[in-house]
């Protein structure tokens, strides 16, 4: 804030400037708080749409078991291992959660036992000093710390035990990225030079605010679900590896996210799980909530799918040997998308054909532009703005503003106006390689306020001689303005009745009381007004300014 000693109207602005600040971001950070609770929401039900899905798979395991246990034992004993690590996991994450909400936020902490917490109990949803503290600390050595450990032990034991064979590469791989603990984002100093990459732990958990860490959260255990289920399906293929046995196989659909911004990018990988990779499947999509027809045909007693009439289909490729399609979903406009559609497999049996549907959803994309200082830009001053885009990492958002000079620092932009008026501050963001244009915002530009004179932190008043006499001089005080700020006096006048009854001036260059001012203040008349005028100060950017004039009644 500033140097040097302050003083108690000082330390009162610096307060007042917290809890402004406090307001302003609260104020400015809503709309992406409450989009953080929806994101979490969207994230524990695909939490509980993977889980049951696994647990039907666990199920299957069981039966297969029951029939050929010599055959299938191995695979489940591997496949329990598997899941028990993964929900050690994921309960340990619960636990952290816990942990971050207890004291101030304990309210929402609804079982602690069962580690159950409800989210929208959360008052302090912008507050990041819980997270930093549990799971960062002074020297990273926190339970993030344990976290990311546990995290690569469990990356460590699935692609080398269980995905380690050359056959298990693209599970392999899929397991690397949703278990990756790289730190990626460098951090620049203010002279722009590298000093390193942050850790993994201050990515996820430091200066992020409670909802968001939540989130962060919540989106590890669906990484680690994710992870579990390459490695289960995988398992379950092995049981009949070389074979194709129609009455198990299911259409699986993994998305990147159910979540994405408004012209992002949704992807989704669509397969028959332990599928034949010397026969390519043939997989067609629509969006429609209803993509298929189902019917069921009591010879065979199955249910057989189709086309529905009226619906546009396409095809999606399939890379050979892949037995995968990519199918590109649509995120031009915003709300949920239903989309799906069949795959259909071929083999010595006959055809197979396996419906599949799945939902996304599509935010807008929510920018905060907030001046960290005030809502307005100054003249003459670096004006500190951050800047932030909901779902982009900050290294990959930029922005540029007109009638300014700027410089970044940190993560924070510091924004420097040439003139009073306005400013327009135009934000980037770089989302799959491609910098495009968030949004714009406009700011007013206004000069910087001029100080009043003040002796003892009085504007006017009564003063005692002696303690007039104490002082150095007259200040120039920054009058409740946020920016740590300040003017020195240059030159002044006092002016006021001497013993006589005549009124007298003495003027001097400088900002302290000079010789002949002070012999001046032993002479004034008691109980009369003098004068501090003719005041001039130099501010920010080397200006001189005329300031107004200051009247004080002397007393004894």
């Amino acid at each position: 804030m500033g140097h040097g000693k302050e003083t108690p109207r000082q330390k009162m602005i610096g307060m007042m400037y917290l809890v402004l600040m406090a307001m302003l971001a609260l104020n400015v950070s809503n709309e992406i708080l409450n989009a953080f609770d929806v994101l979490d929401d969207g994230l524990k039900r695909t939490m509980g749409t993977l889980e049951q899905n696994k647990g039907n798979l666990m199920k299957d395991f069981e039966t297969q078991n029951s029939i050929n246990p010599q055959k299938v034992g191995p695979w489940l004993a591997r496949a329990n291992e598997v899941s028990s690590r993964a929900d050690q996991l994921v309960r340990y994450i619960d636990s952290l959660k816990v942990m971050i909400l207890e004291g101030d936020e304990a309210e929402a902490i609804v079982d602690k036992k069962a580690l159950k917490i409800d989210a929208t109990k959360i008052k302090g949803r912008d507050k990041t000093d819980a997270p930093a503290r549990v799971m960062v600390g002074d020297k990273n050595d926190k339970e993030g710390k344990k976290l990311r450990e546990a995290i690569e032990a469990y990356k460590e034991f699935l692609t080398t035990e269980i995905l380690g064979d050359d056959k298990a590469e693209l599970q392999r791989a899929s397991v690397l990225s949703a278990l990756n603990t790289d730190a990626d984002q460098q951090h620049k100093s203010e002279t722009g030079k590298s000093t390193g990459l942050h850790s993994w732990e201050s990515q996820h958990f430091e200066h992020l605010p409670v909802s968001g860490v939540m989130v962060i959260m919540s989106g590890l255990q669906i990484n680690i679900r994710n992870a579990e289920s390459e490695a289960l399906k995988y398992l379950y293929g092995q049981i009949e590896e070389g074979e194709v046995s129609f009455n198990k196989i299911e259409a699986t659909v993994v998305p990147n996210s159910n979540y994405v911004i408004q012209n992002g990018a949704y992807q989704a990988s669509i397969f028959l799980a332990a599928s034949d990779t010397t026969a390519d499947p043939v997989i067609w999509v629509t969006e429609n909530p209803n993509p298929y027809d189902s019917s069921y045909n009591s010879d065979t007693k199955v249910w057989e799918f189709s086309k529905r009439d009226g619906l546009n289909y396409t095809q999606l490729e399939v890379p050979k040997g892949s037995g995968r399609g990519i199918y590109q979903g649509s995120t031009g406009s915003v709300g949920y998308k239903n989309w799906g559609g069949l795959i259909e497999l071929s083999g010595s049996s006959g055809k197979l054909i396996k419906p599949f549907k799945q939902k996304y959803q599509v935010a807008e994309k929510f920018v905060s532009v907030a001046a960290t200082k005030m809502n307005v830009f100054y003249v003459g001053v670096e004006n500190p703005v951050d800047v932030s885009v909901a779902g982009v990492a900050s290294d990959k958002v930029d922005i540029s503003v007109t009638n300014a000079k700027m410089r970044k620092s940190g993560n924070s932009f510091l924004i420097t106006p040439n003139r009073p008026g306005n400013a327009w501050v135009t934000v980037y963001a770089t989302i799959n390689g491609r910098k495009q244009e968030i949004d714009k915002r406009e700011f007013r530009v206004k000069v910087v306020p001029s100080p009043v004179v003040t002796l003892n932190s009085q504007k006017s008043g009564s003063i005692r001689r002696p303690l007039l006499k104490a002082l150095p001089g007259p200040i120039a005080t920054m009058e409740d303005f946020l920016f740590d700020l300040s003017f020195t006096i240059t030159e002044f006048t006092i002016a006021g009745f001497d013993p006589r009854g005549f009124f007298r001036e003495v003027e001097t260059k400088g900002k302290n009381f000079s010789a002949e001012q002070r012999d001046f203040i032993d002479v004034l008349q008691l109980n009369r007004t003098f004068y501090i005028q003719d005041v001039k100060a130099v501010g920010p950017g080397g200006t001189t300014r005329p300031l107004s004039a200051a009247n004080f009644k002397l007393i004894d």
